[in-house]
């Protein structure tokens, strides 16, 4: 099966999936449409409680319903990064086994309809930089006599502004890779200062 959106071979629960959603009629096909652009433009923890509600709603049971709008979504998600055209994407849906109908309406949302918000999504999530806060660093090492073997690692915490709160990263490196790291960070100091 080639598909344009992927190059991976899927498992076979996609197109299980893409024949389960022929089974809905189209309003909540429809609907469930909607779901999969709410699922693109809005936070993970409120569209599962909109997708729960939505199970409820329509006489669904919640985990298939998850399960199926994972199949769907690889489609949308797949067609943004490689800058799909309507056509290419309604053959994957076919190809996937979803019908004419159905096909047309989704990639149609996909490739007009909701294009450009789609597009601003991924260009934020991809230009997204958390801002250093704070860094802390430790020297550890272990000596054993039995391999006559040094191994000697640095623990670095950094605290990196995510939006309005802050999270603690942990990274734990050998020597070579910290050489690395801050070789990486000495450049990047370099061109920072080049444009201030």
């Amino acid at each position: 099966m080639q598909l344009h959106f992927t190059k991976d071979v899927l498992p076979d629960s996609v197109g299980t999936d893409f024949q389960n959603l022929n089974k809905l009629n189209e309003q909540v096909s429809l609907a469930l449409t909607e779901q999969v652009y709410r699922k693109l433009s809005e936070p993970r923890e409120r569209f599962m409680q909109q997708l729960t509600e939505f199970a409820g709603e329509h006489g669904m049971s919640a985990g298939p319903l998850r399960n199926l709008m994972k199949s769907v979504l690889l489609v949308p998600q797949g067609a943004l990064k490689k800058n799909l055209t309507g056509e290419q994407i309604k053959d994957d849906l076919l190809t996937l086994g979803l019908s004419e109908e159905k096909s047309a309406h989704f990639s149609l949302q996909v490739s007009e309809v909701h294009y450009a918000a789609l597009t601003r999504l991924a260009v934020g999530q991809t230009l997204m930089v958390n801002q250093l806060v704070d860094m802390e660093w430790k020297f550890g090492g272990k000596n054993d006599q039995t391999w006559r073997a040094r191994q000697i690692w640095l623990t670095l915490e950094l605290v990196v502004r995510k939006g309005n709160s802050t999270e603690n990263v942990y990274m734990e490196l050998t020597l070579p890779q910290f050489y690395n790291f801050l070789h990486e960070m000495e450049r990047a100091k370099a061109s920072m200062e080049c444009f201030s």
